[in-house]
């Protein structure tokens, strides 16, 4: 039986997550389902199938989206190409990308327009990494964080940039960024980290639980690549990581001879799934907190959602003489409704 459980925080929900949970929740209330989107809004199976309970239907190409119909992008960024053609089909196009992807997009497409070739450290076929290596295919030479530099041969050794998919592990970049630099003295890397607060955060806690924990629970889905970093952290650190989906996923032989389990979980997975670990262990003397930081970041909705509902709003106070105030105030409320209220919400 495990004696002891020590929880990570921060855990959970980044503000990129909650925007995007909150923004799809919004596109429910207003249309008629179905209500489409590209992708899977986050990467997490449980919101996934939240959202598809309520009435969501998630494509991976825009062709598979009725013309006319609203159409929801992905919170982990579009290509150029998605965007445009999103734009000339659906009635409504509302793109939850996380800011945090927005500047890497910014990032590559003015070092392209500079002149450098680009390195970009990500994952093969994550959506993250095929929408932003599409805003500048020909300047850009994506490495795998295991492959390193490799033969990568610039037409100007003096103007390489290198940019990174968001969700890496900090090692997997300093191992890349280094070698980088070691070639190219002039590489140019931006001012405030490509790699996301919240993996970040994430990963610095876990590295602080690896030190007192036997075994450390991720929870999240397989396709999310920030809760696959947490568990490399882990076990980088020697000390045994799994990742679960929910707590059905624990097998009892991880547990034998375990005092003390680690658990946090990626920046897509609920709460209610960490809190159901904690119920199933029944940890004999409770558990605590592993606390390195406070989050205070918030993203608002997207903008093209705020200007729709607020020429929605100005159409029914038109009709129903209903006063502006009861139109705008959702927008006070959104820092403190949560992407768990929203859930919520579509699962009543």
């Amino acid at each position: 039986m495990v004696d002891r459980i020590i929880v990570a925080e921060p855990r959970g929900f980044c503000a990129g997550v909650e925007m995007a949970i909150k923004a799809l929740t919004w596109m429910l209330r207003i249309f008629a389902v179905p209500v489409y989107c590209y992708h899977e809004i986050v990467h997490n199976a449980w919101v996934v199938r939240a959202f598809e309970k309520a009435g969501v239907v998630f494509v991976n190409d825009i062709s598979e989206v009725p013309t006319g119909s609203p159409v929801m992008l992905s919170a982990h960024g579009s290509a150029p190409q998605v965007v445009e053609e999103a734009q000339n089909r659906a009635a409504v196009v509302i793109d939850a990308v996380c800011p945090l992807v927005t500047k890497v997009h910014h990032e590559v497409k003015r070092m392209s327009q500079n002149g450098y070739d680009i390195l970009y450290i990500g994952h093969k076929r994550h959506d993250e990494a095929v929408g932003t290596v599409a805003v500048a295919p020909e300047a850009i030479t994506m490495v795998s964080p295991e492959a390193g530099v490799g033969d990568f041969a610039p037409k100007d050794p003096s103007r390489v940039a290198l940019l990174a998919q968001t969700t890496l592990g900090m090692h997997e970049w300093g191992a890349v960024h280094d070698q980088a630099s070691e070639r190219f003295p002039e590489l140019w890397t931006a001012r405030r980290s490509d790699l996301c607060y919240a993996t970040t955060n994430r990963q610095t806690v876990v590295q602080s639980m690896a030190e007192t924990c036997d075994m450390i629970l991720v929870v999240g889905s397989d396709n999310s690549s920030n809760t696959q970093a947490l568990v490399r952290v882990a076990e980088d650190l020697g000390t045994t990581a799994h990742r679960i989906d929910r707590v059905d996923d624990i097998i009892p032989e991880w547990l034998e001879g375990v005092s003390v389990v680690g658990l946090t979980a990626g920046a897509s997975a609920p709460e209610h799934l960490v809190q159901e670990v904690i119920d199933a262990l029944a940890p004999r003397h409770g558990f605590e907190m592993a606390h390195v930081t406070d989050e205070e970041e918030y993203f608002p909705l997207p903008r093209q959602l705020r200007v729709f509902t607020a020429l929605l709003g100005q159409v029914v106070e038109a009709g129903l003489t209903v006063p502006a105030s009861d139109w705008h105030a959702w927008t006070d409320f959104d820092r403190s409704w949560t992407a768990t209220d929203a859930l919520s919400l579509i699962n009543r």
